[in-house]
């Protein structure tokens, strides 16, 4: 499990959170948004990639994607605005509940 300095993860837990008052009552949608390039500086400074080398973690299990599970493409709250493909990974993976 990868290790996060806690200003780094309360800097992240204020964008999750931001990006769950964005809106309210609505489920975010995958087909909504755009999807999240390996290329883009936020993936980038969080390690993201489209296709998980890391045992067990993906973000279709992540604590922090939404949207319906299956799909191949699915809204996170770490990357407002875009949508992760359910096979990466990124450096804030938490396990689901």
């Amino acid at each position: 499990m990868s290790k996060i300095a806690r200003r780094q993860f309360i800097q992240l837990s204020a964008v999750a959170a931001a990006g769950c008052l964005v809106r309210p009552g609505q489920e975010a949608r995958a087909d909504d948004v755009p999807h999240l390039s390996e290329d883009d500086p936020t993936a980038q400074g969080l390690k993201y990639v489209n296709k998980s080398t890391t045992d067990g973690q993906t973000c279709a299990n992540c604590a922090l994607v939404q949207g319906a599970d299956g799909d191949e493409w699915r809204p996170c709250q770490i990357f407002p605005g875009k949508a992760v493909n359910a096979a990466g990974w990124c450096s804030v993976w938490a396990p689901k509940a």
